[in-house]
């Protein structure tokens, strides 16, 4: 399953929410103001390498950019819009609102 984050972790808990749901191996696409939790270097840095350890973790790039956020944690792999429509392509999508 696909888990897609799209809130700031700063103002929901739509990112603890899903972790403690992701199952080994889910993909999770942070996107539009929910790629603030994999800015380099704030608070959500642990809870993102940790999560890194049993899922693939995304950010839609373009949303990065339009936020300004140039470093990600380590990691974190940034991907267009073709690679969005690839995850949706591949796995059942749950929206974390």
């Amino acid at each position: 399953m696909l888990h897609t984050i799209n809130t700031s972790p700063f103002e929901s808990p739509a990112m603890e929410e899903c972790i403690r749901f992701v199952q080994p191996g889910d993909p999770v696409l942070f996107i539009e103001n929910g790629v603030y939790a994999v800015q380099n270097g704030n608070r959500f840095t642990d809870a993102i390498a940790a999560l890194q350890k049993t899922s693939p973790v995304f950010a839609l790039q373009p949303d990065l950019d339009a936020r300004g956020i140039s470093s990600v944690a380590p990691g974190v792999e940034g991907i267009g819009y073709d690679g969005f429509v690839d995850l949706v392509e591949a796995h059942q999508v749950n929206s974390w609102l």
